[in-house]
């Protein structure tokens, strides 16, 4: 039996993460884009100074690429303090917590990059360090068992998913602020790759930026990909420069389309209209055929799709919209008469 596959990551893309992460804004006021959010943010970053008090614990949520991480980095250099990083998936029990916690510094940041993922035995761990700035040690089991409680270092947990239903209730409210990231806009995003195209001595013109920004799906990590391939591009065909024309090869070459739509994009939408008729089906027979993880196919690429109209989710399953018979080539097919309209009245 074949194996399931994700989507990434390309040759190449560590080498890309190196460089999306120096393209990182290191500043709150350096940030572009959700602008509401860094607004909250900084209200609370002063009042933290004001008051000698750590950052309440904050829970971003949102689809992929559009800035937790950056918000949770930008954080501590706007503290002046220290930040650790893990994620859910890797803290498979409560001991993969202990060497984070017990390194605190006072005031300092703990990122938990898809905190949804965390097992419900971590997350109770978790809950006295998030309260009282504690945990409580079990040494020992059965009847010689005794809890030891070791006091902390006072510091902000700072959680992103991308599935905030996903997480559970207890662990949710414990966040102080709650942050939901939406999608950029053409401008901000095409203002993104301006910026970061300056940070990589690469000559752009507005059109440029603008070609960019309108194929990247709303999403700055998108953006990012996009000017590093237009980089690449206009480096092997001509003298650097990137220039509208440039910007739209490279994109054709890449087989991203002008709605920003790439091959895995229309992938799913071939499926769904060749091999399931346009729907409705569950994501998880679309996940089959096509050999793709389902959480990749609903946190990569079904978010767009919905967002842009392609696609929409009814209690049957996932059914292909207009837009998406259009962008494939297919023509749709004509409701039957008797799906048309009801029964006449005079029937």
């Amino acid at each position: 039996m074949a194996r399931e596959k994700t989507i990434g990551p390309a040759p190449g893309d560590e080498e890309r993460k190196k460089v999306d992460a120096a393209l990182r804004p290191k500043l709150l006021r350096e940030v572009i884009g959700q602008k509401k959010v860094a607004d909250r943010l900084q209200i609370a970053v002063d009042a933290s100074r004001k008051l000698n008090e750590p950052l309440g614990h904050i829970l971003f949520d949102g689809p992929p690429g559009l800035g937790k991480t950056t918000f949770a980095t930008v954080l501590p250099n706007e503290l002046g303090t220290s930040i650790q990083m893990t994620s859910g998936p890797a803290l498979t029990k409560p001991a993969d917590l202990l060497p984070f916690l017990t390194n605190l510094e006072e005031g300092s940041i703990l990122f938990i990059d898809e905190i949804h993922r965390t097992p419900r035995v971590v997350e109770e761990f978790i809950y006295p360090a998030m309260e009282d700035f504690r945990i409580d040690i079990v040494l020992g089991d059965g009847v010689n068992a005794r809890t030891i409680s070791m006091q902390l270092k006072r510091f902000t947990l700072i959680g992103a998913t991308t599935r905030g239903g996903m997480l559970s209730g207890p662990m949710r409210d414990r966040f102080k602020m709650r942050e939901h990231l939406d999608y950029y806009t053409v401008e901000e995003l095409a203002e993104i790759v301006r910026i970061n195209a300056a940070k990589l001595n690469t000559p752009i013109s507005a059109g440029a930026c603008i070609e960019l920004a309108r194929r990247s799906r709303g999403t700055p990590r998108v953006a990012n990909a996009r000017l590093h391939w237009a980089r690449i591009y206009a480096a092997a065909k001509g003298d650097g420069t990137i220039t509208e024309q440039v910007a739209h090869d490279s994109l054709d070459m890449a087989q991203v389309d002008a709605d920003g739509l790439d091959k895995n994009d229309r992938k799913y939408l071939e499926v769904l209209i060749d091999v399931f008729g346009g729907g409705p089906t569950g994501v998880d027979a679309i996940s089959a055929t096509m050999n793709v993880a389902t959480d990749t196919l609903s946190d990569e690429i079904e978010p767009y799709l919905l967002r842009e109209q392609f696609l929409s989710r009814t209690p049957r399953g996932r059914m292909a919209l207009p837009k998406a018979w259009t962008v494939v080539g297919r023509a749709m097919p004509k409701p039957k008469a008797d799906e048309k309209a009801g029964p006449s009245l005079f029937e």
